[in-house]
């Protein structure tokens, strides 16, 4: 009998937790990406000491899981950054404990990063033609520069990173190619206004920055063409920071030499017809499309701004299954991204895609930019509001993409038209 309680007593005792066993290898493995010398956060978790200072913030931020900054709850995605309850509930007790160093000895090495380009040297590197000042105050603004190329020949990209010159003013970029030359006559040297598309079609996206993401490679057997003499044009969302400032982004792209064996399009929903009144807490927006087509859905983009509190986006297929595409009930503007599958999800032709988005427009949403709330519409200001997500897919038979991009095409003449996009309340 002693020896059984003492048993259950060793195993109910929580063993010690100590930085250079336990903490070390989640903050090198989760924060470090971004937590670190040159990173885009306000500080280094690198060392000891770093952390030590930190651990009550560290306790904290990571039991509400607003960091790391991880926005969906379902699916599953490629590249997650999410602690498991247990990692949490470890830097908890480390931070109860007094977060104690441990053995020097047993701390893992300082996790290495590769200085400049993520991926190694680029096979073209550009930047902006000039450096862009961004006043102290006033509305957000949306920038788009044409940054010469001299490439007299097409090439096939794999992977691109942008490099924003001051993240403290870039809230987003995303590069599109032009091959019209109107953004080239646009652009007298320090860019021109563009807020939604760049201004020229067809608009080619190439991929994007947002704070802490990767850099963006495309999918296996879907590199996007560069063509021949085309201007790579950079639109970029700057958000004024109190203090005048300066940037100049610069973009780096990776080349192939194997061919394009699918091809991508993407599905735009959304929605201009945002009229939110001052405290209305369940506001909602709502877009869907039938694909004509089996398709693969290969990612998903989000996008709207401070006043959204919960993005679904879903499938609803011809047998009358359900199956979720994203789900983000607490979305933060500060943190969005392109999402990526772990394995492209396979949709049948005549599955319905759908995206519902609430909004919070009540002095009870901590994000609410206006204390007190006041009336909210479509916009490009931050403080306005917009509904957007994008799904990335690819034709399971190439021949099938003709009659997809045919009926995008039809969705798009409708929404311009006024009909397509649709606003609801429930």
């Amino acid at each position: 009998m002693v020896l059984s309680a003492l048993v259950v007593a060793l195993f109910a005792t929580p063993l010690p937790v100590s930085y250079s066993h336990d903490v070390a290898p989640i903050l090198d493995r989760h924060c470090a990406p971004c937590h670190r010398p040159g990173g885009v956060a306000p500080f280094s978790l690198f060392t000891y000491s770093d952390a030590a200072k930190r651990a009550g913030l560290i306790a904290t931020v990571t039991r509400s899981r607003y960091m790391p900054p991880w926005l969906p709850t379902e699916p599953r995605f490629a590249h997650e950054r999410k602690l498991t309850d247990a990692e949490i509930a470890l830097l908890a007790r480390w931070a109860a404990t007094g977060a104690p160093p441990g053995n020097p000895a047993e701390t893992p090495p300082v996790p290495t990063f590769a200085e400049g380009w993520q991926l190694g040297k680029p096979d073209l590197e550009v930047e902006m033609s000039n450096t862009f000042d961004v006043p102290a105050d006033g509305p957000d603004l949306y920038q788009c520069f044409a940054m010469p190329v001299a490439e007299s020949a097409s090439h096939y990209v794999r992977a691109l990173d942008i490099r924003p010159g001051n993240p403290l003013v870039v809230h987003h970029a995303i590069l599109f190619q032009d091959t019209t030359g109107t953004a080239r006559a646009r652009d007298t040297g320090s860019g021109y206004p563009c807020f939604g598309t760049p201004g020229f079609l067809p608009a080619r996206g190439m991929g994007g920055w947002t704070p802490g993401s990767l850099p963006f490679q495309t999918p296996e057997g879907m590199p996007e063409t560069l063509y021949a003499h085309a201007a790579l044009v950079l639109q970029v969302h700057y958000h004024p920071v109190g203090k005048p400032a300066s940037d100049r982004t610069r973009v780096a792209l990776y080349f192939t030499d194997q061919k394009p064996t699918r091809t991508g399009y993407d599905i735009p929903l959304g929605s201009s017809r945002i009229d939110i009144p001052a405290g209305d807490r369940a506001y909602k927006v709502a877009d869907s499309f039938v694909i004509p087509v089996d398709v693969d859905v290969i990612a998903v983009n989000p996008h709207a701004h401070y006043v959204c509190r919960d993005m679904l986006g879903y499938a609803l297929l011809p047998d009358g299954t359900r199956r979720t595409l994203i789900h983000i009930p607490n979305w933060d503007f500060n943190w969005q991204q392109q999402y990526v599958y772990s394995k492209p999800l396979r949709l049948p032709a005549d599955t319905r895609v759908v995206m519902e988005y609430t909004y919070d427009n009540s002095a009870a949403n901590p994000r609410n930019p206006n204390h007190p709330p006041r009336r909210v519409f479509y916009g490009p200001s931050s403080t306005d509001e917009m509904a957007g997500l994008h799904i990335a897919v690819a034709p399971a038979d190439a021949a099938d993409g003709e009659e997809l991009g045919l009926a995008l095409w039809g969705k798009l003449v409708r929404a311009t038209g006024g009909g397509g996009l649709s606003r609801g309340r429930r």
